[in-house]
């Protein structure tokens, strides 16, 4: 396990080299609007503002990867019911096979010695 945990250390020792060389290379700002000045006269309003390239990059990376761990996990919603209801009939199930074995089923005599006592269940 060792090995792969420092694996995973330099392959994230490398990820984040990687993000500060990107950051150091695109420090120049960029104006960011929200709605395009075509439609500026429409809706009266302007916002604009200045950030640095790598902000903007990061910031569309994380946002991106928000929007697809959303989606996944709207997409898997109908899995995650299935699961939760085999889960229960299993779980009923259970339950029904230990009370048609007579309790507990932590019975320590066996099977034709209860049926030949007359204590085990009736079949």
């Amino acid at each position: 396990m060792t090995i792969l945990r420092s694996v995973k250390y330099l392959f994230l020792f490398f990820v984040a080299i990687a993000l500060v060389l990107m950051a150091l290379a695109n420090r120049e700002t960029v104006v960011v609007e929200m709605i395009p000045e075509t439609l500026v006269g429409w809706f009266g309003i302007q916002y604009a503002i200045g950030l640095p390239l790598f902000v903007v990059i990061l910031g569309a990376v994380m946002v991106g990867i928000l929007v697809g761990f959303v989606w996944e996990w709207l997409r898997e919603h109908r899995y995650r019911a299935d699961a939760r209801t085999h889960k229960r009939a299993a779980q009923s199930l259970a339950r029904e096979v230990t009370s048609l074995k007579g309790g507990t089923g932590n019975d320590p005599k066996d099977e034709i010695l209860a049926l030949v006592d007359g204590s085990g269940p009736a079949r």
